[in-house]
This record gives C-alpha cells, structure tokens and sequence, in this order.
C-alpha cells in the first residue's frame, strides 16, 4: 500500500510539474517555434548527440575491460540504449540501469560483474557531472563577475566532497575497516550491510584505478557532447542561450530528480531547465 502511494505521488508530482510547465504564456510559441526551427542545428545535434551515447558506450565498455569482461562494442551500444529508452519514457533513471543490466548479464552470463560495471559506470557519470558543475560554476565567479553564483558553488562543493568522501570510504581498504567497525555502533548497524554490499561491488577495481581515471575522462567528453547537443537544440529555436550558460548549468540538472520525486524525472528535468537558464542564468 505504502509503495502504491509512493508511485501515485510521484506521478501527481510528474503531471503537475508537466502541466505548470506547459500552462506557461511562452509555451503558447512553442509549437511555432519548433516548427520554424533551423534544420541543419537540428541534424548537427541529432548526430552529436548519437556521438555522445556511443562515447558513453565506450565508457561503460572500459569498466567491464577492468574487470577482465570483453564485450563486443555493438552489443553494448543495445544494451545501452534499450536502458536509456526504458530511463527516458518508461521508467526512472535507475530502472533504465537495471534494464541495461539485465540485457548484458542475459548475454554474458555473468551476473555479478555485469551489475558491478552498470553500478560504477552511474557513479563515474555522477562524479564527472559534479566536478564539471563545480569547475564551471568556479570559472563563472572568477571570471565572468557572477557573484550571485557562489551559493550554488558552494552547494555544488560540499556535493562533490560528500561524493569524494564515499568514493574513498568504498574504494580504501583502511577506511572500510574503520568504517565496518563504526556502523556496528548503536542504530548505524542497519547500514552496515548496504556499505558491505557496495564496497565489495568495486573490489575489482581497487586495483585498476587508472582505468576508474580513464573512465572518468571519457565521461568528460561525453558531458562536453551534451552540452553542444543542447546548444545546438538552442540555437535551432533562437532560445538565445550563450554556450557558456550551457557549460556552467547543464552539469547540474540530471540531480533534480534525485531531489524531487517523479516518474523518470518527467516534469522534473524540464522545471530544472526553465529554472536555471531563465532564473538563475538570467537568460531567455
């Protein structure tokens, strides 16, 4: 009963958002607009953005090497985007890895790891998207005068010391042993067998953590394809969103629906964007 609530509010909370958003005086130019939009920004973002799956492809395909699992490129690239599909329209976002990792464990027999690189494969995307808000948001401020920016420096700080902070706790043998013994104190025992779980899951790359760097600047790249297929998406429309806005900002916006509960981010992503490029950015 509890979880039916649970998934009726996150769709209220999806159709509400999703209804605010299209309600808005600008929408009523939106059909126009996308209809008048420049074909050729419109094909340059279609085929960066299929550059940029492939890219994440790529990525996921390095994590599964460290582990000693070769799987063939195309292979993957399905398995990638059947997840991104069920991620996008169907289901939430961590339900989008499951698929995908379910599909490569089906093919390659091997559960355990397969689950593994989908986990660390979603940590390095997060840990990528951070440090790239945190280095934009600092450039920002120093650079550009955005003063107003420091707040959400500062957040985005503290964000990617707590993920550091995880990182370390799960990737060092030292700190797991300290750890272990300290969640076996008072109420903290319940997430003993969680942490357990979770730093036995990357045991396979504490050795190879050259290939967690390597991993972590693929997800650059592919961060920085992103952001051209939005600026591209922009400039089709005449949204008039300068690229560095697209740099500083888009980092950010994949954490809203960890924040606010939805159905697969839906009204979610949308409301973050309408937020930070016409609020927080001051942009059109």
């Amino acid at each position: 009963m509890k979880g039916k609530l649970i998934n009726a509010a996150k769709i209220a909370i999806s159709l509400g958002l999703m209804a605010f958003l299209f309600t808005r005086p600008e929408m009523s130019q939106a059909g126009q607009m996308l209809l008048s939009a420049n074909l050729w920004y419109v094909t340059v973002a279609v085929v960066v953005y299929i550059i940029a799956i492939l890219v994440n492809v790529y990525k996921w395909q390095l994590l599964l090497r460290a582990q000693g699992i070769e799987v063939p490129f195309g292979s993957l690239a399905s398995h990638f985007i059947t997840g991104l599909f069920f991620a996008n329209f169907l289901l939430p976002m961590v339900a989008g890895d499951v698929v995908r990792g379910y599909g490569l464990a089906r093919d390659s027999e091997q559960a355990a790891e397969s689950a593994i690189s989908v986990l660390v494969d979603r940590m390095v995307g997060l840990a990528s998207f951070l440090f790239a808000g945190l280095l934009a948001l600092a450039l920002a401020v120093a650079l550009m005068g955005r003063d107003d920016f420091r707040w959400l420096m500062f957040i985005v700080l503290l964000a990617n010391l707590a993920f550091a902070a995880l990182f370390l706790a799960l990737i060092s043998r030292r700190l797991r042993g300290v750890l272990e013994r300290a969640l076996k104190l008072g109420f903290l025992s319940r997430l003993l067998p969680v942490y357990a779980r979770l730093s036995k899951a990357i045991d396979a790359y504490r050795d190879n953590l050259p290939a967690l760097l390597l991993a972590f600047l693929v997800a650059l790249a592919g961060l920085v394809l992103t952001n051209l297929v939005n600026y591209c998406s922009a400039r089709a429309v005449e949204a008039g969103i300068p690229l560095v806005y697209i740099f500083i900002l888009n980092p950010l916006t994949p954490f809203a629906p960890l924040l606010i509960p939805s159905v697969g981010g839906l009204g979610v992503n949308q409301g973050t964007f309408v937020l930070l490029y016409s609020r927080v950015a001051g942009v059109a």
